[in-house]
């Protein structure tokens, strides 16, 4: 298995045959981010190992284990939650920056994963000293807020969070005093410190919101902890160091970084449906702090969108189908979710969403996956509007409640029969199809040089 996987994933092509790549595609042979335009699950994980062998060190810069990235090498599918999708490339430098939060188990759970499956882990895994830590005690927190949340004003107001802690550790982080950092389980004595009083204090309000809750709750042992994460420290020991330096150090040899986001623009904690919401920076402003690197470092960001659209837990969606079709879609996309198996909520594309976060991010190309599940449906919606109280919006409201109430209005293309997933050529695609890319293409006025029917990597069709 670890001889199959390497044959097919190792770069063999001289670096000016993978620079003229990012030429081929229309891009600047320069450092590049790649990052999801919707609420997730667009395929990142798909383009980034399609792009990675342009690139020298594939660098994650925001978010947890509550995001997945699944990339499929022949037959073979992987799912990635905290680990860079460029560990498929023995090759290759994967980085996670200060702006993640890391489970110690989660990432240790992953690595051996991938160990048994014949991917190679050593020194081309680096995480940064700075990064912070999420611990079990995250995940209880998580958990006892949403329920408390739901009990106080509605099932309706819940996030709708994974409970995998990731929003509790980012509370931490701006606390401050409650807060672990990678580089703090190399240090068994400051570590000990930490966690002694960090656990009275959680102890003290998690055992204070069980009791509200009703529910029971175990306090947390603070010795107990400690053991655990000097056992899972002394594992991660040979991957945690200073990934500011390294990063800079790739720029100054000048080795090309390839910076992977994780979530996507509308679940951006500044700029997406707020509250239903991550706790990160997912757009490509997040990579300045995430990863440690000066502003004006990216010369491309390839964003990342659906041919419709998919949404996990609440919120606002304004052009969902909660009705056969949405059933038809989910089935045909496998709208299940890479790390909870939750289904996705489903719909139609929408355009005015779109637009905003490819300005949000600054996109200078896109990549459109999930054609293929369109084919055979008959006419396909577009949604190019908004209305809101009788008046016609173009943009895309900052209000979850405002967003909740609006009505898309829908443009109206031809639909088209597959199936087209073993089409070659975007050429060779129906003229409907075809079409379909294109009008979106002069929608957004930004050019989409990848088209994929299908999430192998021969699926994804560049478009002369």
């Amino acid at each position: 298995m670890a001889e199959s996987i390497q044959s097919q994933t190792a770069t063999t092509d001289p670096a000016t045959d993978t620079r003229q790549a990012l030429e081929d595609l229309g891009l600047k042979v320069n450092h590049s981010a790649v990052v999801g335009l919707q609420w997730g699950d667009e395929g990142k994980g798909q383009i980034v190992d399609l792009l990675t062998r342009c690139f020298d060190v594939v660098a994650r810069y925001n978010g947890g284990n509550n995001a997945g990235h699944s990339v499929h090498i022949g037959d073979q599918k992987f799912a990635l939650h905290l680990i860079p999708s460029g560990i498929m490339y023995p090759d290759k430098t994967n980085v996670i920056g200060n702006g993640v939060v890391v489970s110690p188990e989660g990432i240790l759970g992953e690595i051996d994963g991938l160990r048994e499956r014949g991917v190679t882990i050593a020194q081309n895994l680096k995480i940064s000293d700075r990064a912070h830590v999420v611990l079990p005690y995250h995940k209880t927190q998580d958990l006892l807020y949403d329920l408390a949340l739901a009990r106080a004003a509605g099932d309706d107001k819940k996030i709708g969070t994974t409970g995998r802690g990731i929003g509790p550790c980012y509370a931490d982080k701006a606390l401050r005093s409650t807060a672990l950092r990678m580089g703090d389980l190399l240090h068994p004595d400051r570590l000990r410190e930490k966690l002694r009083h960090i656990v009275t204090i959680k102890n003290l309000l998690l055992g204070a919101l069980a009791k509200e809750c009703g529910e029971s709750f175990e306090p947390f042992d603070a010795d107990a902890l400690h053991k655990t994460c000097l056992e899972q420290a002394d594992r991660l020991r040979p991957h945690i160091c200073d990934v500011t330096t390294l990063l800079h150090g790739a720029i100054d040899d000048g080795r090309l970084i390839l910076f992977e986001g994780a979530n996507a623009n509308l679940l951006d904690i500044d700029f997406g449906t707020y509250p239903f919401v991550t706790s990160s920076s997912c757009s490509s402003l997040g990579v300045y702090p995430g990863a440690g690197v000066p502003g004006g470092t990216l010369s491309n960001v390839i964003g990342i969108a659906k041919l419709y659209t998919s949404r996990v837990g609440g919120g606002p969606f304004p052009t969902e189908l909660d009705n056969d079709l949405g059933q038809q879609i989910r089935d045909a996309g496998g709208e299940y979710g890479t790390t909870t198996g939750r289904p996705r909520r489903t719909g139609w594309l929408d355009l005015v969403a779109i637009r905003y976060t490819t300005r949000i991010s600054g996109v200078t190309a896109l990549a459109c996956t999930g054609l293929s599940v369109l084919a055979g449906i008959g006419k396909l919606n577009i949604c190019v509007g908004y209305e809101i109280d009788g008046r016609r919006i173009d943009t895309f409201p900052a209000d979850a409640e405002d967003l909740a109430a609006v009505k898309p209005v829908y443009e109206q293309l031809d639909g088209f029969e597959g199936p087209i997933d073993g089409c070659e050529l975007f050429d060779a695609l129906p003229g409907a199809a075809k079409a379909y890319v294109q009008y979106i293409e002069k929608f957004l006025g930004v050019p989409i040089p990848m088209v994929c029917v299908g999430r192998r990597r021969d699926q994804i069709l560049v478009r002369s």
